[in-house]
């Protein structure tokens, strides 16, 4: 019994469809890395506290701004301050994170191939 190969693809036409797909992937990496590198200068804001503190972060994950309300600083709970800064600075990583993975989602249909990406 012969295996039968499914409409559109042909034995003598191999190479044609994994050129093809080839070209394809090239293309979606070409977008991912565009994507990439625009997500990469976007800034995330993220807020703490009520606003009493507020960190920017880069694409590139790297913190650009903290904001802390003067109204917030008391020498005698430093410690309260400093969770603050953390719990903003990670929501703005988060946000870059999620943003990102999205958006990367959207350009590869959901395709995880290791070392493609």
């Amino acid at each position: 019994m012969k295996a039968r190969l499914p409409k559109g693809y042909s034995n003598g036409g191999g190479n044609t469809n994994i050129q093809q797909l080839a070209r394809q992937a090239q293309k979606m990496q070409e977008e991912m890395d565009a994507a990439s590198k625009e997500l990469e200068e976007k800034e995330y804001t993220a807020q703490a506290g009520g606003g009493v503190v507020k960190a920017v972060v880069k694409g590139s994950l790297e913190v650009q701004s903290i904001e802390i309300s003067k109204d917030v600083v008391d020498p005698e709970d430093i410690e309260t301050l400093s969770e603050l800064v953390i719990a903003a600075v990670n929501e703005a990583i988060r946000q870059a994170r999620e943003e990102k993975s999205e958006t990367m989602d959207k350009i590869s249909g959901g395709l995880n191939v290791p070392g493609l990406f």
